[in-house]
């Protein structure tokens, strides 16, 4: 077996700190992305959160559209006399 000199250790201390200092620069890098990333889905949370405000604008809107029309209770009487599957 070999013998542990200080040369060998220190050798091996600098690797480590060579791949400690890579790995930093990768954790650094990874939690720059998983910001961006964060950033993103909270975007398209709040652009769901419109449409469907939006959708619910509509679909009130045309409830009222029907009922001053009539038309909802037209198509009620309308289905009773339709062959169902």
């Amino acid at each position: 077996m070999s013998e542990v000199t200080n040369e060998l250790m220190y050798e091996l201390l600098k690797r480590m700190h060579a791949d400690i200092s890579g790995l930093k620069f990768d954790m650094t890098s990874t939690k720059h992305e998983l910001s961006s990333l964060r950033g993103s889905v909270a975007a398209m949370q709040m652009d769901i959160h419109q449409i469907s405000t939006r959708l619910d604008r509509v679909d009130q809107r045309l409830d009222r559209i029907e009922t001053r029309l009539e038309l909802r209770e037209l198509s009620e009487a309308q289905a009773r006399f339709e062959p169902h599957p």
